[in-house]
């Protein structure tokens, strides 16, 4: 699939087919994290796998939605702001622009591999670390639901509306 192509697919899924996904499918889509670029190549990133009855329904209560609970997989993305690499002249922590790109390449290699997924941040982190007694020095950054679409998908990709180049792009004129 051509880049643009993949970005103008993606899309943020809420309705999940009731199908697991596949390890190799789950090994890609991580691969592809792992491929991210970070600042000065520190990598401050950990991701948790989750698929099992019990470890889902621990994820599900630290973001209380019902449409969460359609997602066969879950990937929970961290920071790990011991590894992150700090600007000198600020101490400006780059441990969520560097996970940010990691999470995008999940995101797109799952629309690749005919997946679908949803960035969610709006969730409980002390919930989520307590459940799965998550080291102190770990962030957690976002739930990345992983799944199979459903027949409607949850969200019409007509839907998905961008502000114009002209709205965001300021050219520097000589």
């Amino acid at each position: 699939m051509k880049f643009l192509d993949l970005c103008n697919e993606r899309f943020s899924l809420r309705d999940y087919q009731n199908k697991p996904v596949e390890k190799e499918k789950i090994e890609k889509v991580l691969e592809a994290a792992r491929l991210a670029p970070s600042a000065v190549n520190f990598q401050p990133w950990v991701f948790l796998v989750v698929q099992t009855p019990d470890g889902r329904s621990r994820v599900i209560e630290s973001y209380k939605r019902d449409w969460i609970q359609s997602a066969p997989c879950f990937v929970v993305a961290f920071a790990n702001r011991q590894e992150s690499w700090k600007r000198k002249v600020d101490m400006k922590d780059f441990a969520d622009v560097d996970l940010s790109i990691a999470i995008e390449h999940i995101c797109l290699q799952a629309t690749e591999l005919g997946l679908g997924t949803c960035w969610v941040c709006n969730f409980d982190p002390a919930t989520l670390k307590s459940n799965f007694n998550v080291p102190e020095h770990l962030e957690p950054i976002a739930i990345i639901p992983l799944g199979y679409p459903s027949e409607n998908g949850g969200v019409s990709k007509a839907i998905k509306n961008r502000k114009q180049l002209s709205e965001i792009v300021k050219w520097e004129t000589l």
